[in-house]
């Protein structure tokens, strides 16, 4: 899972240049990992990255812990570079436009359209799986934000660009990942706001849906060649769980999720299911899914003859995974749990 290949244009020379870099920057003893460094009292940021507004006081510095090590940031970041889909989200809700930003899973050449109004003028910069480092470079960031679970191989190249911080993975319960995103580009005071925000919708929302909080939610995945039954250490199963929705017993499991054959359709029982499909533009997926949904086996399921299973969106159900999606789904939740 781990063993990935990471495009690099430019070749040798680039990557001779990025390791001259990293030894300046190590040799040093300053740069990213500074571990006995105390971070120095801070400001509300009050400028969103990408150029925007001045910057705060060059000799204003923070510290912040994460996967990786320690980074230090010396004043407000201004280019940012993001390289999770996720922490896309994050920085927009942040009020923060990146100069930088990786493409969606489906193209990676695009942003999720969900998003895309937003980063007109953002270059793309490649892939989570493979960043274009001569692309960051060429952008000067002041900051570069990624993830271990995808970016680990070239974490010490991207630190010889600019200061460097990775959350560890992307699924399970975005918030986490939210917040030392926020935190990394000196807005962590308007991250709490928006995770307060979140959290008095999801009291509105418990309040609203008394009863029907006991709804079993089932969730389905149809992928190329797989297909999953998701569990609570999903995007989704944290959604429910702030809610405080149900799930079926088979589902109602700390891990992430298990690939199953036609045999386990029974396991996708519930209340009311949501089912997604992840189309990588040949078909095979929908095909899967058209497969799956005309068996004999879906059609049983009390789900399927009460007419509870819904299909919904990919992309803001689960691939994307960040704090927009997550209020996306809740506006759907409240139709489809709560009704109008």
């Amino acid at each position: 899972m781990f063993s990935r290949t990471y495009r690099t244009a430019g070749g040798k020379a680039f990557f001779a240049v990025l390791m001259a870099m990293l030894l300046i920057v190590t040799g040093c003893g300053g740069g990213q990992q500074a571990a006995e460094q105390k971070p120095a009292e801070q400001k509300p940021a009050e400028q969103a990255a990408g150029g925007n507004g001045n910057t705060g006081s060059a000799d204003q510095s923070y510290t912040v812990k994460h996967v990786m090590g320690e980074t230090t940031i010396k004043g407000t970041p201004q280019r940012v570079v993001m390289l999770t889909t996720q922490g896309v989200e994050t920085l927009l809700a942040l009020g923060v436009k990146p100069v930088g930003a990786v493409g969606s899973f489906t193209d990676p050449t695009q942003f999720y359209d969900f998003v895309k109004p937003q980063l007109e003028g953002v270059k793309v910069v490649g892939s989570e799986s493979q960043p274009n480092l001569e692309a960051i470079a060429a952008l000067k960031p002041d900051l570069i934000l990624g993830m271990k679970f995808r970016q680990e191989k070239i974490y010490q190249q991207l630190s010889a660009i600019a200061p460097t911080v990775f959350v560890d993975e992307p699924r399970g319960d975005w918030k986490a990942n939210f917040s030392l995103f926020a935190e990394a580009v000196n807005k962590k005071a308007e991250g709490e706001k928006v995770i307060a925000d979140w959290n008095k919708r999801v009291e509105e929302f418990k309040a609203k849906a008394g009863d029907k909080l006991k709804t079993q939610v089932s969730v389905v995945r149809f992928m190329p060649g797989k297909v999953r039954i998701y569990y609570n250490d999903t995007f989704t199963g944290a959604i429910f769980k702030d809610l405080g929705l149900a799930r079926p017993a088979s589902q109602n499991k700390e891990e992430f999720a298990a690939e199953v054959t036609k045999e386990r359709i029974p396991e996708m029982d519930g209340d009311i299911m949501f089912y997604f499909t992840y189309e990588t533009g040949k078909g095979e997926a929908s095909k899967l899914e058209q497969e799956w949904t005309n068996d004999s086996l879906w059609k049983n399921l009390n789900v399927v003859k009460a007419g509870k299973a819904f299909k919904v969106d990919d992309t803001i159900w689960n691939t994307s995974g960040g704090v927009i999606a997550a209020n996306k789904v809740l506006d759907e939740l409240e139709g489809y749990i709560i009704g109008k």
